[in-house]
């Protein structure tokens, strides 16, 4: 096994910086799971948020009962598993079981559209939840999103005839509120780490459970962790060392913007996870190192390119049980490089605590969507736009020329990220036809038609997944963000069992919680929604063309 990282162009100036952090101890003293290389403000944090050095070991305790419960799930006719949890929680496992090629079904959304379609017909028929396993994961045990699908799958088990303890497992950390309704509930309770954050998480039993009753091979992963392990220590020939410094030196040097490249390779969609390491480990106090996943290349000084797999240029190949440890030791070195704790994540909790008070504030009644300042066919404009805007297009060419000299374009869209699917039945045309059917119906192309226009970073984010990735970067990195929200009328909303909201209405206090966070800090911020979704989407996809 080997792992190969290029710095290509940007050799020099991370050799650079690697010579220091090799004179000051850096690689040992990692190794060896020292609290103190952040500064004394980080210390107490980063003692307990250093046991993902070591799961390469310590995960293997869970290797024979996971074999075991696999079996058994296997054996009780379950063939579709399920997975509730955000972040770390969800990312990591998505990544490991594209990669393997085994289903997974992913529910970190509160979009009620995309919910129903994992419950199946009729909110789940009995024969489609009897073969069904659901794996409710949560490190606090306290997050709503994940509390929301157990509810509401809870209830449809029950109605179902089916004991919901027979077909949920949970992972958590031990003594946390979901270990304690688990153990009261009779669900089977995989305990994870305590000392491994949630975005660190991926060798853990937050990666490794729902993958490995997916019918992922976790052992392979772990051999591969192991494997590079040891490279770690050293001064020369230390993969995480060379990456590490390569993101350190880029960001000293005001290339923060860190282009992600996908080529083909063994690995599927390992940016997607690597751009939650990284923008939530970094973005704060002012600094940090922005991921942008999907752009064709760097276009601007304050940018460059990493590539997943052989490339030219700066790139990172090896298997993926060995990357995910591997991007880990990088993004905690580079956390020393630019001054920050990589373990916190201080702004997170700020969206989540506007949306607790948007929902308790409104009680029963609407919440404070505000006036649209211009409806231009099924889209809905919100926002502070000068220059009384005639259309659509005048939104878009505004929020691309409010964009600074160093700064980026986010994308959040919460909308069911599945439903581009509907536009084309795979069998039905070629595989050209149906992609393009797709891409047309998705909302996600408008970050392509938008980069196009700007030589300024585009990124694009499901809401409210992106909350626990780049949404510490929105709120706390450079301030020079310009933000393009997205929400759509719910048709078929979802109650939550024993809570006084639905999905649809927690998914739109979400986004107004995160666009209330935004616009305090002073910038440009627009709210789009969809009136019908369908057509909504092809509309604004329509304008972006126009550009």
């Amino acid at each position: 096994m080997t792992i190969e990282v290029s710095l290509g162009a940007s050799a020099e100036a991370a050799q650079e910086v690697k010579e220091r952090l090799v004179a000051e101890g850096v690689p040992a003293a990692l190794t060896a799971g020292d609290p103190a290389l952040w500064g004394p403000d980080a210390e107490a944090e980063a003692s307990i948020r250093l046991g993902w050095l070591n799961l390469h070991e310590t995960s293997r305790e869970l290797l024979p009962r996971l074999t075991e419960l696999a079996e058994r799930v296997r054996a009780g006719g379950i063939d579709t598993i399920v997975l509730a949890g955000m972040g770390g929680s969800s990312l990591a496992p998505e990544v490991i079981c594209a990669t393997a090629d085994v289903p997974l079904t992913v529910l970190d959304t509160t979009d009620p559209h995309q919910v129903r379609r994992a419950l199946g017909p009729g909110d789940g028929s009995a024969d489609v939840l009897r073969r069904t396993l659901v794996v409710v994961a949560s490190k606090s045990g306290t997050t709503i999103e994940t509390d929301s699908h157990r509810r509401i799958y809870e209830k449809a088990f029950e109605n179902a005839g089916l004991d919901p303890a027979e077909h949920i497992v949970v992972v958590t950390d031990p003594g946390s509120p979901l270990h304690r309704l688990a153990e009261e509930s009779r669900y089977e309770v995989v305990l994870a780490d305590p000392n491994v954050g949630g975005r660190y998480s991926a060798l853990s039993a937050f990666g490794l459970v729902p993958s490995a009753l997916a019918g992922a091979d976790v052992a392979r992963l772990l051999d591969e962790a192991a494997q590079v392990r040891p490279l770690l220590a050293q001064n020369e020939g230390n993969p995480g060392l060379e990456l590490g410094a390569l993101l350190g030196a880029e960001a000293l040097r005001g290339r923060d913007k860190l282009i992600l490249r996908d080529e083909p390779s063994e690995i599927t969609s390992l940016p997607d996870w690597i751009e939650q390491l990284i923008a939530e480990s970094t973005g704060k106090d002012g600094k940090g190192i922005l991921p942008v996943v999907g752009a064709d290349a760097a276009e601007a000084s304050d940018q460059y390119q990493v590539t997943i797999g052989p490339e030219a240029g700066a790139f990172v190949d090896g298997p993926l049980g060995a990357q995910f440890l591997v991007w880990e030791y990088a993004t905690a070195i580079a956390g020393r490089v630019i001054g920050i704790d990589p373990f916190n994540q201080p702004n997170v909790a700020e969206s989540k605590e506007n949306t607790a008070r948007l929902l308790k504030e409104a009680g029963d009644g609407p919440l404070p969507t505000g006036r649209p300042i211009l409806v231009d066919g099924p889209v809905e404009v919100y926002g502070d736009v000068p220059g009384h805007p005639k259309d659509l297009a005048d939104v878009l060419t505004w929020l691309l020329k409010s964009l600074p000299p160093q700064g980026y374009l986010a994308i959040m869209a919460y909308l069911d990220r599945e439903a581009a699917f509907d536009a084309a039945a795979v069998g039905e045309a070629s595989f050209e036809e149906t992609a393009e059917a797709w891409a047309a119906a998705d909302i996600a192309t408008l970050r392509g038609l938008l980069d196009h226009r700007t030589d300024r970073p585009v990124t694009f984010g499901w809401g409210p997944r992106f909350l626990h990735s780049t949404g510490q970067y929105h709120k706390g990195g450079p301030q020079n963000g310009v933000f393009l929200q997205i929400t759509g009328a719910v048709t078929d909303d979802i109650e939550v069992p024993g809570k006084p909201y639905t999905l649809g209405r927690l998914q739109l206090a979400q986004a107004l919680g995160d666009l209330r966070a935004l616009t305090s800090r002073g910038r440009p911020a627009v709210r789009l929604h969809l009136t019908d979704r369908v057509a909504g989407v092809r509309h604004v996809l329509s304008a972006a063309k126009e550009l």
